[in-house]
């Protein structure tokens, strides 16, 4: 097979691979930039015709930091976990539980009845019942005959 060359080709062709190299070395040591950091607190969401049920895990957070609000289609759940505490004579061997404010929106399918809404906190995990608003839950149709 016949290749043409053009002049400049084999610079070109070098600069390619050096920024093949480039691009390689950079994705290899900044990879951990590129991952996302776990969204706190995780959640799990069930639902049904009556409402829905949330759980999140909250360990290390007294009941008092926790904040719940339900707005129409959307509950928040906010707090702050407080940094253990370090005496004078330790030093912080490892520290992989983060600690500080959070807040997490998430969107329901259908709206809330704030009022009725219910949390339980039992063992670093809250217990969210959220009953579905009477007008938008849905209504059999009879059907009378002609």
């Amino acid at each position: 097979m016949y290749t043409r060359r053009f002049p400049g080709s084999s610079m070109r062709a070098e600069l390619d691979s050096l920024q093949r190299e480039m691009n390689r070395l950079f994705d290899n040591s900044f990879s951990y930039r590129r991952r996302s950091a776990p969204t706190f607190p995780a959640m799990n969401i069930w639902t049904n015709d009556e409402g829905a049920l949330v759980t999140a895990e909250i360990p290390g957070v007294d009941i008092k930091d926790i904040e719940i609000s339900v707005v129409g289609e959307s509950l928040t759940l906010s707090g702050e976990r407080k940094p253990e505490t370090v005496h004078d004579d330790e030093v912080v061997h490892r520290q992989e539980r983060g600690f500080g404010k959070f807040s997490r929106t998430v969107e329901l399918p259908f709206p809330v009845d704030a009022n009725k809404v219910e949390a339980v906190f039992d063992k670093g995990v809250l217990k969210i019942n959220l009953p579905r608003a009477e007008e938008d839950k849905p209504r059999k149709i009879a059907i009378k005959a002609g």
